[in-house]
């Protein structure tokens, strides 16, 4: 996987990639930068609000800084977007997580 420098590069030509902020911020999380991931995530779903896995992912890196009632929320939220679009499973994979809360 790519650092977030050359994640930072490559978006700086292709700021709204979808891909390319969705691997920012999972390598933001990854590196426990939290908050910097959540708000990268954010931006994810203002550009795809589709992109279910940043719903996950966000509520995963919520979770692990302490922010449970956040983390539900976004929950509560992606599961219904989910729900909508017909991915049946990336819904159940969040109401799994839901259910841990």
């Amino acid at each position: 996987m790519p650092s977030v420098e050359q994640i930072r590069k490559l978006l700086a030509s292709e700021p709204d990639d979808v891909f390319l902020n969705f691997a920012l911020a999972m390598e933001l999380a990854k590196a426990e930068k939290r908050d910097d991931a959540v708000a990268q995530f954010d931006r994810v779903i203002t550009l795809d609000p589709d992109y279910t896995a940043a719903y996950h992912h966000k509520a995963r890196t919520l979770i692990a800084a302490g922010r449970a009632d956040d983390a539900r929320q976004t929950l509560v939220t992606g599961i219904a977007r989910a729900q909508a679009i017909g991915n049946a499973h990336a819904a159940g994979e969040m109401s799994d997580l839901l259910a841990t809360l």
